[in-house]
């Protein structure tokens, strides 16, 4: 590190001049910020994107498997293999959001519940959160409730081989891959 005198969050902060909100929708909003920084610089075209706080979750069962999904992703055109996710619904905790979600996508419920991270999508245009939980003991209790624009097949895997698949990069979405290494680091 640098002999400098560390800056305090403060004196680092970003001072926003004014803002103009450009999408509004339920599951995405858009401003465009101006913004002075703590140089003096103007910057007249910021862009935040917001987006409500999401959930995901490894969710292992009775007899150990984990219990990933494949849909169809429109951004990367592609089929991805996932851990179930979501979105926090207004006046749910996270917690509640991600048993919620792993029941409506694959009808497992039940088991202990902990949340192992939370992250940023990303700190430098986004303002939500990503709450990631391990749950383990579930059972399937119910069939799957999808929402209109999804298509889950729900697949049970071997913890070894999920562990396989992360090292040889099969998952692509980041804020899966970075609980799967979590829960990989404290559970071998």
């Amino acid at each position: 590190m640098d002999n400098k005198k560390q800056r305090s969050d403060e004196e680092m902060k970003w001072n926003t001049l004014s803002s103009e909100q450009l999408i509004n929708r339920p599951w995405l909003k858009a401003r465009r910020d101006t913004v002075q920084l703590p140089n003096g610089k103007v910057y007249d075209e910021y862009y935040v994107l917001s987006y409500p706080t999401w959930i995901n979750v490894i969710a292992e069962t009775e007899d150990g498997n984990i219990i990933l999904e494949r849909q169809y992703r429109h951004g990367l055109g592609v089929v991805s293999t996932e851990i179930c996710a979501g979105v926090m619904e207004e006046g749910e905790t996270p917690l509640q959001a991600a048993q919620r979600e792993l029941e409506e996508e694959t009808g497992y419920t039940g088991g202990v519940w902990q949340e192992i991270m939370t992250i940023s999508p990303n700190p430098s245009t986004m303002d939500n959160l990503c709450h990631c939980f391990y749950a383990h003991g579930v059972k399937k209790t119910s069939r799957q409730h999808l929402d209109d624009t999804e298509d889950i097949e729900v697949l049970l895997y071997p913890k070894e081989e999920v562990k396989q698949m992360l090292l040889r990069g099969d998952f692509i979405q980041a804020l899966m891959v970075a609980p799967l290494w979590k829960y990989f680091s404290i559970n071998t």
